[in-house]
């Protein structure tokens, strides 16, 4: 998972960008970038870190320019170089800059198109260059058949085909010199992206997109609306809109795994607040517990934190008992589950949490988290709640099993890695220690997602059902996938990048 921003303003949006990305810091913590155009040349910094570590003054003061993009980055899949951290750009046609959250299935494929058809170099892993490369031949295409003079309507075309020939999730946002901003939304409407607006005190119109509504309210821009699955925008530079919708068949499946985890409890997206979305689930979920374990005598509700709080707060509330916080959260600590190795990740759960004894000592718990992915962290917490006093642990995830790797955008790892696949509950239960274990079912998930907004009828829910909205997703891109995220390539692809990363110009 990425954030992305983008901003046509009317004085520097440095600060502003900067700014958006701290608080979509949730979304990767692996590295960032910024670009911005001054004087017709493109301004950039970027590196592997956190927004606050790769951003100094002296990087801040040469990103001047009243328009820019950013980008926070974790790897989904291959390298996790600084040199692939975002945004990209190419040179011609104009200068083209671009960010990208989500994934391309067909990548292979069109870094071949790319290289026969183009005679377009790919010099990373990532399919995001290989994006922007495709986006910058179809704006070239589009400029021969205008004569030179290009507008929106001729972005859009280029846009238009782009969408027909790519496949997967992808909300993109991009910068042409001498033009303006585009920004688009793949035709389901997997990764999100939002539109907003501010008003200068001189009148002038500022427009800005970001992958959740809390970087807008962040940095005092109106939440205009969702970019729909399949439109494009364009910002001028003297800041006219304009908007088009760029698919053949758009239709919306936004990905459910924002609700469960990633987006900020502060953000609406699709018109769905993700707090109330978890507050539902919390609900759903303990109207399960009451009718299959009412004979169980449960002390206490213990959340995992800190995106299961609401959650189990909610089933606190369902089912009368005290709700205690038993963890303190480390914040310093990156997400387990994006770690590369297992052994790093088994380690930094300690370093993440800590557990408040008291609140376990003598009694029997019900510890609350969003999901189980490997069970690794899982195990190690019903580990510490033992070892901090407790007589019965029981566990229970606001999401379904995690049966099927993720493609769209989203670490999720090779499915015989992941503890539910090919299981069922009684033998989860038992390899990560717990009393009891109880699982959010899919209906229940999809009904808390779906109360909120009526108009979507079906979520991206591949990880639980094993169903790819795109319908292009055979077991042998699965296995290419597999290969790509195994423990092993990231532990040697991370040896090779180390004894590189002197060789990398941190200016770049």
């Amino acid at each position: 998972m990425c954030g992305i921003v983008g901003i046509v303003g009317s004085t520097p949006v440095n600060q502003s960008i900067y700014d958006a990305l701290t608080v979509l810091q949730h979304r990767g913590q692996d590295a960032a970038g910024i670009v911005t155009i001054t004087d017709g040349k493109f301004k950039q910094r970027k590196a592997n870190g956190l927004v606050r570590d790769v951003f100094e003054l002296r990087h801040m003061q040469r990103l001047q320019g009243a328009v820019g993009i950013g980008h926070v980055r974790y790897p989904t899949a291959g390298s996790s170089s600084a040199a692939e951290a975002q945004p990209f750009y190419v040179n011609s046609p104009y200068g083209i800059a671009l960010a990208h959250n989500g994934n391309l299935t067909n990548a292979h494929e069109l870094k071949e198109v790319m290289f026969k058809k183009a005679r377009r170099h790919i010099n990373t892993t990532s399919d995001s260059e290989i994006l922007l490369n495709l986006l910058a031949y179809e704006i070239d295409n589009e400029l021969d058949r205008c004569d030179g003079e290009i507008e929106a309507k001729n972005f859009f075309a280029a846009i238009r085909r782009v969408n027909q020939q790519t496949r997967g999730a992808y909300a993109v946002v991009s910068l042409v010199i001498g033009h303006g901003m585009l920004a688009f939304r793949d035709p389901k409407g997997i990764r999100p992206l939002v539109l907003g607006k501010r008003v200068t005190d001189d009148g002038h119109a500022e427009y800005m997109v970001a992958s959740e509504s809390v970087a807008l309210d962040a940095i005092g821009f109106e939440v205009l609306r969702d970019i729909a699955p399949g439109e494009a925008i364009f910002v001028s530079n003297d800041g006219q809109l304009f908007t088009d919708q760029c698919a053949e068949n758009p239709s919306y499946h936004p990905c459910i795994f924002e609700y469960v985890y990633f987006a900020r409890p502060d953000s609406t997206i699709d018109k769905i607040s993700v707090y109330d979305a978890r507050v539902r689930m919390g609900n759903k979920l303990g109207e399960k517990i009451q009718r299959e374990w009412d004979d169980l005598d449960i002390d206490v509700v213990i959340p995992i934190p800190e995106t299961s709080c609401d959650v189990a707060l909610q089933i606190a509330m369902m089912l009368n008992l005290p709700y205690r916080q038993g963890f303190v959260k480390n914040r310093y600590i990156g997400r387990t589950f994006i770690m590369p190795g297992q052994s790093q990740r088994r380690k930094s759960v300690r370093r993440k949490l800590n557990a408040i004894n008291v609140e376990f000592k003598g009694k029997n718990v019900l510890l609350v988290d969003d999901s189980i992915v490997r069970g690794t962290t899982s195990e190690q917490i019903i580990e510490m709640a033992r070892e901090a006093g407790a007589k019965k642990v029981y566990f229970a995830s606001a999401s379904p099993e995690i049966r099927f790797p993720n493609v769209y955008g989203i670490d999720m790892p090779s499915a015989n890695e992941l503890i539910a696949h090919g299981r069922e509950v009684d033998e989860i239960c038992q390899l990560i220690g717990a009393d009891g274990l109880i699982y959010q079912s899919i209906e229940d998930l999809v009904a808390a997602c779906q109360e909120a907004n009526p108009e979507i009828r079906e979520f991206e829910t591949s990880v639980f059902t094993g169903r790819y909205v795109t319908d292009d997703v055979d077991q042998q891109y699965l296995d290419y996938i597999d290969h790509l995220r195994n423990n092993d390539s990231k532990e040697v692809a991370a040896q090779e990048e180390a004894a590189n990363l002197e060789l990398y110009n941190e200016d770049h």
